[in-house]
């Protein structure tokens, strides 16, 4: 009887410990090199070219953790105050203070408040399995699943290690989690280079990591053992000031952060150089705030090495008056202005349509389009009658440019850009129509500096580089090496653009530089682009909501950036690109002397020594004067003898008459005028075989 007793007394024991044992049994904890492996900060971080921190990006907002920081990187007086005011035998004990417990139960027995008896290694454990730590798990079971937990982690866990990860995965301030995301946002420094008072006002915060300043300062003062506390009341207000401004994130590319860090940790080396960086910032930030916000609020600007395709500065923007500073406007489709007649330019002379002493009319002119009469007009609303194309590209006319475009055809010359890597022209020629020639289309700051880019590598295009690991893409021509050097020595010209800009604009530098400025329509952006033999340099300025600037020209809006940046880059080949093959240099000069004799290059086998306009027998006879499609108005209060239309002619037109409706008005080498009746009119040019050889449509109301 007594053997089964004891027996069934043993049995309960085993099934007692067993239970015991089940019900303090600790979760299974990942190992060191696992802690660190699966350790996922909520920032990124962008470098430039030397591995010099340019920014970073909060990626990841469930908390605030920066990279993992090593023991050896933390100051030494960090983890000594945190393990003298926390577990002062954390070297000792095997996971478990039992004195720490002995005196926290004696403690409680008297009903006195015990110090804390949880280890720096119990609570290592609840932080890596949660399970252990839920709200409310304060029992005798919760207490003992910890402790076995820190045991266990000590078996296969160095001191250090676990110091480490502590010091890693303590909630500090906030979101702050770990000693690097606390050192920076509360201290604004690396846990390398905190100081006693530092770590000590850390430390303070642990217990109770949303206390007010006052309770933290004192704190602080008690493990300090500090007599004059006064310090630390200061200092614990400024640690949980205002968010400070931060010397470990220079913040020098926001823009390009947020389009590439876009996952947590990672860390991405770009093209950037942090120095040019900071400079053309600096130039931007100099010119907005000369400008003045009221003129101008917003610019952008990018460097590019036009050998390897390299971005060397991204800009995206300045802030200062900005009301969007968030738009990367480097990055954003603006309408394009004068900065698409190089490429124009090039094509005709390319295809042989022109050549830079060709001569274009700057005059007036109305062209009938699907929606209407199309009349461009010059910047300054002026006009300048005939010149050559260097001086109509150089001065930045929008007439000459809109001839040109009639030669090219809309369609071939958008089909052109979207080979220069112009984006954003998804739609058909039709579709921009004539104007596309004065750059109504919209295109990226990125997209233009490529663009020139290409002109100075001889019209060889390839994609630029924004990261270390991007590709080297082989460029592919996209305009003849000799087209792109005429348009580029065109670009450069100080004398050609000396009528339109003067002959000491910003555009002027003491090397060799091709450059182009444009305005879109309404003064709602500025453009100036344009590259040396090493860099390409392009800077818009405007307003990112699409305001109209005020008083800001081509000369005093972007271009001042641009020469500032090209100057800071350091001076370059004051001679230029060398000629390419297929290029034939001529002394010229003008039939009735509209500009200067010059030396002027050609493709080889059209030059031309003398240039004159063709003789009026040469052309086609033509109504150029009412355009097709113009609708006139009848005012009824004016005589109609004083509402009479002139018809204006070009060409041989001797041996023409001009017919309204099926009414002749006389010979059309005559001044004829006209007044018609409300409705739809035909005006003919007819020879004396009675054909038409043009005719134009108009509407009177």
């Amino acid at each position: 009887m007594k053997q089964r007793a004891a027996l069934a007394g043993l049995l309960v024991l085993i099934l007692a410990a067993v239970g015991f044992d089940w019900a303090t049994f600790p979760p299974p904890l990942p190992g060191y090199a696992q802690v660190r492996a699966a350790w996922k900060p909520s920032e990124a971080w962008l470098y430039d070219r030397h591995g010099v921190l340019i920014d970073s990006a909060r990626v990841n907002f469930a908390a605030r953790r920066l990279a993992w920081v090593p023991l050896d990187q933390i100051a030494p007086v960090v983890p000594a105050t945190v393990v003298a005011a926390e577990d002062a035998r954390f070297r000792s004990h095997g996971g478990v203070d039992w004195l720490a417990i002995l005196g926290s139960v004696g403690a409680h027995a008297k009903g006195e408040r015990g110090r804390g008896a949880s280890t720096l290694s119990m609570q290592v454990a609840a932080f890596l399995s949660p399970t252990l730590a839920m709200p409310g798990a304060r029992g005798w079971r919760d207490k003992l699943r910890q402790m076995r937990a820190a045991r266990s982690l000590e078996m296969t866990w160095s001191k250090d290690q676990i110091l480490e990860a502590y010091l890693n995965l303590a909630p500090f301030r906030g979101e702050a989690q770990g000693i690097g995301a606390a050192a920076l946002s509360l201290f604004g420094k690396t846990p390398a280079a905190m100081a006693r008072d530092d770590a000590l006002l850390l430390t303070a915060l642990l217990p109770d990591p949303q206390a007010p300043a006052p309770r933290i300062a004192a704190r602080a003062c008690r493990l300090g053992g500090a007599g004059d506390c006064t310090r630390f009341a200061s200092e614990a207000a400024s640690m949980l000031g205002p968010v400070r401004t931060l010397a470990l994130d220079p913040g020098l590319a926001p823009h390009l952060a947020d389009r590439l860090l876009t996952k947590p940790g990672l860390r991405i080396t770009t093209t950037l150089d942090a120095a040019l960086q900071r400079t053309v910032a600096a130039a931007l930030r100099r010119q907005l705030l000369g400008l003045g916000g009221s003129r101008a609020r917003d610019g952008s600007a990018v460097v590019i090495d036009n050998a390897s395709g390299d971005v060397l500065a991204y800009v995206g923007g300045i802030g200062g008056a900005s009301t969007a500073p968030a738009v990367d406007a480097a990055n954003a489709y603006r309408q394009a202005g004068s900065t698409l007649k190089p490429f124009l330019y090039a094509q005709a002379i390319e295809r042989g349509y022109l050549t830079p002493a060709s001569v274009l009319d700057d005059s007036p002119v109305q062209l009938d389009t699907a929606s209407g009469l199309y009349v461009p007009q010059n910047y300054d609303r002026g006009f300048k009658g005939r010149v050559s194309v260097r001086s109509a590209l150089a001065g930045s006319l929008n007439v000459p440019a809109v001839r040109t475009l009639l030669l090219v055809g809309v369609e071939p010359f958008r089909d052109r850009l979207w080979d220069t890597g112009f984006r954003g022209l998804v739609e058909d020629g039709d579709y921009y129509g004539f104007s596309l020639a004065l750059g109504s289309a919209e295109v990226t700051l990125l997209e233009q500096a490529d663009a020139y880019r290409s002109l100075a590598n001889g019209g060889r295009w390839s994609p630029l580089r924004l990261t270390a690991d991007a590709p080297h893409v082989a460029a592919r021509p996209v305009t003849t090496p000799a087209a792109a050097w005429i348009v580029a020595d065109m670009m450069a010209d100080p004398n050609a653009r000396a009528a339109t800009f003067g002959l000491d604009s910003a555009l002027r530098l003491p090397f060799w530089t091709a450059v182009k400025t444009g305005t879109s329509k309404g003064m709602r952006d500025n453009w100036c682009v344009g590259f040396s033999r090493r860099y390409t340099v392009a800077v818009w300025v405007g307003n990112v909501e699409g305001d109209p600037m005020r008083a800001v020209s081509g000369t005093s809006g972007a271009a001042p950036v641009w020469r500032d940046v090209m100057l800071a880059l350091g001076r370059d080949d004051e001679r230029g690109p060398p000629i390419p093959a297929g290029i034939e240099r001529r002394r010229i000069a003008f039939a009735d002397a509209i500009e200067q004799p010059r030396i002027e290059y050609f493709l080889r086998g059209t030059g031309q020594s003398l240039i004159a306009a063709a003789p009026a027998t040469a052309r086609r006879a033509r109504i150029v004067n009412p355009a097709s499609g113009s609708v006139y108005a009848i005012d009824p209060d004016i005589p109609a003898d004083r509402q009479r239309l002139a018809i204006e002619t070009t060409g041989d037109v001797r041996a023409h008459h001009v017919f309204l409706d099926n009414r002749d008005l006389g010979p059309a080498a005559q001044q004829l005028l006209f007044f018609a009746p409300p409705g739809r009119h035909r005006l003919r040019l007819v020879d004396t075989a009675g054909r038409a050889t043009d005719q134009v449509v108009v509407t009177i109301r």
